[in-house]
């Protein structure tokens, strides 16, 4: 089939780490790949932030990225994008009019996205798919005031939901987030995301560790959402293991991040700072000997729509420790291949991270079962399968789609 993939913010050919790049980023690239090595003809559509990109690049795993130009040709927060939406609908509804290239379905992955794919999509019949990544309501909950999404952000979800041919959440407790917010259960379908089994796995060269000390790792973008700070404080009561944060910027900038500079801070509070070692963004061909190298992987997330990194930890053979919240509670079994635990409870954190550090045998137990989970349940392979299924469904149907609100 011929597939298009919206992702305005989320450029697979992004550097990880940044403020707007983590997992989306990951999910549309390694999907992409996927359907495009089972014979889809697969492109991605993202924003133009930059004026010497090309308008196409061709990619090593047999799927393009289409440089949409909608706003400035330069970086702008995710937040501050809606504005552009509008042009960045007209510029695909036009390129898909004139062009020899017209979609047989189309796969926004955010809300915003979903505005433009829909838009597009309607002028020319083509059934919309929609992945939202991450839901405002879940936001707001826990950001409050400090929520910088744009106003109509939740009604636009709602509406989306509404419209759209199919939603595909990735985890059950998405599904109950989009029941509350009024999308029948009867258009959804579940599909999580995958992890690149050929990237990670338990065999390999792993990162050098520091004087036989246990290793705790903790990786994700530097957001105040991720509970590194939590991580930090759990690890304080964890005696004679360090802590390593992957993501966020280069090494080099670290010291002059807001968040890094906090961190590092709060370590010295604790009397920890040299158990603490802040490594900055690695690139993804090199986390598997991050992973490979831990005794545990802490995902300490107030919030999580799905969560990767624990994913790709399991596949290395890692066994989990982490907060009990979205897409987590379906990826970690509890007492099974990892345990959960509340969220921003630094307390119960490092409790769980202690017994399972001084428990060698439940600790080779879960990393078996993790790895096994990994490899069963959520291959990239079994994703686009499944997701390449509920293309032709949509396709073959043809239910006009409706306008957004």
């Amino acid at each position: 089939m011929r597939i298009a993939m919206i992702s305005e913010h989320a450029s697979p050919l992004a550097v990880l780490g940044g403020e707007d790049a983590g997992g989306q980023n990951t999910h549309v690239a390694e999907l992409s790949a996927a359907l495009a090595a089972a014979g889809h003809d697969v492109r991605v559509y993202t924003r133009l932030d930059a004026v010497d990109l090309p308008v196409t690049v061709h990619t090593a795993d047999g799927y393009q990225v289409v440089h949409v130009p909608a706003g400035p040709a330069e970086p702008v927060a995710k937040d501050d994008l809606l504005p552009y939406m509008p042009a960045f609908s007209d510029w695909l509804a036009d390129r898909w009019r004139a062009g020899d290239w017209q979609p047989e379905v189309v796969h926004a992955h955010f809300w915003m996205s979903g505005l433009a794919g829909l838009a597009a999509a309607r002028r020319s019949g083509v059934p919309v798919v929609q992945t939202y990544h991450a839901l405002g309501t879940v936001k707001r909950r826990h950001q409050g005031a400090q929520d910088t999404s744009p106003p109509g952000r939740i009604d636009h979800e709602r509406e989306l939901g509404r419209s759209v041919d199919r939603v595909v959440a990735q985890c059950q407790d998405e599904v109950a987030e989009l029941v509350r917010l009024g999308v029948p259960r009867s258009r959804m379908t579940v599909v999580p995301s995958g992890v690149n089994l050929s990237t990670f796995g338990p065999l390999g060269p792993a990162a050098d560790s520091d004087g036989g000390r246990a290793r705790i790792l903790t990786v994700g973008r530097l957001v105040e959402r991720k509970g590194f700070q939590d991580v930090i404080r759990a690890v304080a009561a964890v005696p004679d293991a360090e802590c390593v944060v992957v993501g966020g910027p280069p090494a080099g900038l670290l010291e002059t991040d807001p968040y890094a500079l906090r961190l590092r801070a709060l370590a010295r509070s604790l009397g920890i700072a040299d158990r603490v070692r802040l490594v900055g963004a690695v690139p993804r061909e090199e986390m598997a000997r991050w992973y490979r190298s831990a005794d545990v992987l802490v995902a300490a997330p107030w919030y999580e729509p799905f969560g990767l990194t624990p994913l790709e930890a399991m596949a290395c053979g890692v066994p989990v420790v982490a907060t009990a919240v979205g897409g987590l509670t379906d990826t970690v079994v509890h007492g099974r291949t990892g345990d959960l635990v509340p969220a921003r409870e630094p307390a119960a954190l490092g409790a769980a991270i202690r017994g399972l550090l001084g428990d060698r045998i439940r600790r080779f137990a879960y990393a078996t079962a993790a790895l096994e989970r990994a490899r069963t349940h959520y291959s990239w392979a079994t994703a686009a399968e499944r997701l390449g299924e509920l293309y032709g469904e949509v396709a073959t149907v043809g239910r006009p789609t409706r306008v957004v609100a």
